[in-house]
């Protein structure tokens, strides 16, 4: 089940309580559900429906800076992954910023992190930090545990 709190930050004062953006909280679900699950089959409609044109990801993904850049790193992942799935385990809330802990699945079908196929299937916890500005993700820091991947990942011994 799905969390949404207000976040206060250690030294501040406690503030009251921030409106939920129910909006804004359909985009966050939209980029997991719709962009990071099955991203072989997303499209570039889907991509600027979610994410700002300019979007900026820290770090870059793989295939580049802004909404194009998403795009070809989601194609990517679908051809080496094309059953993951990413799915928000809480969210956290602090005005227009949502902390997302998201689990990711999938079952690599070609060489990946350096390890050949196998049929074995990873999961992984990511954190995320999305700012969203007009109903769009203008910005995400992210973090995953791929070592974790990996190493579930490897043949038996």
């Amino acid at each position: 089940m799905t969390r949404l709190t207000s976040l206060f930050l250690a030294g501040t004062q406690a503030a009251a309580p921030v409106m939920v953006q129910a909006d804004d909280l359909d985009v966050i679900k939209s980029f997991y559900a719709d962009l990071l699950t099955t991203p072989a089959d997303v499209t570039s409609d889907a991509v600027r429906s979610v994410v700002a044109e300019d979007w900026v990801s820290i770090p870059t993904p793989r295939g580049g800076p802004g909404a194009e850049g998403l795009l070809k790193t989601l194609k990517g992942f679908g051809a080496v992954i094309p059953d993951l799935a990413w799915a928000p385990q809480e969210i956290l809330q602090d005005g227009n910023r949502y902390i997302v802990r998201g689990k990711a699945t999938g079952t690599p079908a070609v060489p990946f992190l350096g390890v050949e196929p196998t049929g074995k299937r990873f999961e992984i916890m990511s954190i995320d930090i999305h700012t969203i500005e007009d109903g769009k993700i203008v910005q995400s820091y992210h973090v995953e545990e791929w070592l974790s991947a990996q190493q579930q990942l490897l043949p038996d011994d």
